[in-house]
């Protein structure tokens, strides 16, 4: 992942369950400035926050889309506790992310 335009606060959790990190978040900033890059390995779960109104954003996948295997969780899930950078009263998120599980509420996604 990184950002090409603009600057994102992008995160990785680990949902591999049996994991000795199941569960744990890492999170960089990535900008246009700093050329950082963050590589999000499979059975990991990847969101980001735009930290600047015009921002574009570039990934690759270890395969093509499949709607089936799409998996969200709630992004502010106090288990987590992952450190967003932004006041929550700034957060827009899609009807998709708004109804989004708890991490607590989804297992078995993905094995160790």
């Amino acid at each position: 992942m990184r950002c090409t335009q603009g600057a994102i606060w992008d995160v990785a959790v680990d949902a591999r369950s049996g994991s000795p990190t199941y569960g744990k978040w890492v999170g960089a900033e990535l900008s246009e400035e700093n050329w950082s890059q963050l590589w999000v390995p499979p059975g990991f779960l990847h969101g980001f926050m735009t930290l600047t109104d015009h921002v574009m954003v570039q990934y690759k996948c270890t395969s093509v889309y499949d709607k089936a295997s799409e998996r969200a969780v709630i992004w502010n899930c106090p288990h987590l506790g992952i450190k967003w950078p932004l006041p929550s009263s700034d957060i827009v998120l899609s009807e998709k992310d708004r109804e989004a599980p708890h991490f607590t509420e989804v297992k078995d996604w993905f094995e160790y």
